[in-house]
């Protein structure tokens, strides 16, 4: 079993930055993918990045290429997700989660561990 607990939410200005960080227990995650989903009021959960498991490969949504980036530091067991330039569409519930499947993914459904998710929001 893998927990993951996310941090590094808030709220922030339109234009400004957070860090998320994803601490991983119970199991290294080195041989996982990981993952970053992110949930607003009323929609589905959708797909922002992901990282391979060894780290050397990345992969974005549309919607944040360019001002996010994921990275990972198997020897901490974390994996994070640097948010630049943010938008108050990117106003959501994060989440980050584990896969074993084909890197990439971007279905929820392929993620088998999920943290409980933070809080971002970002004011106009």
């Amino acid at each position: 079993q893998v927990q993951l607990v996310e941090s590094g939410g808030g709220l922030v200005q339109a234009g400004g930055s957070l860090r998320l960080s994803c601490a991983a227990s119970g199991r290294s995650i080195s041989t996982y993918h990981m993952g970053w989903f992110r949930q607003a009021p009323g929609k589905e959960r959708e797909f922002v990045a992901a990282i391979s498991w060894r780290g050397g490969n990345t992969y974005y949504a549309d919607s944040v290429k360019g001002r996010f980036t994921i990275s990972r530091d198997n020897a901490k067991n974390t994996v994070y997700l640097q948010m630049n330039s943010l938008k108050p569409e990117d106003t959501a519930v994060y989440y980050c989660a584990a896969s074993r499947t084909v890197f990439p993914t971007t279905r929820t459904y392929e993620y088998a561990y999920w943290g409980q998710g933070t809080q971002v929001t970002v004011s106009s």
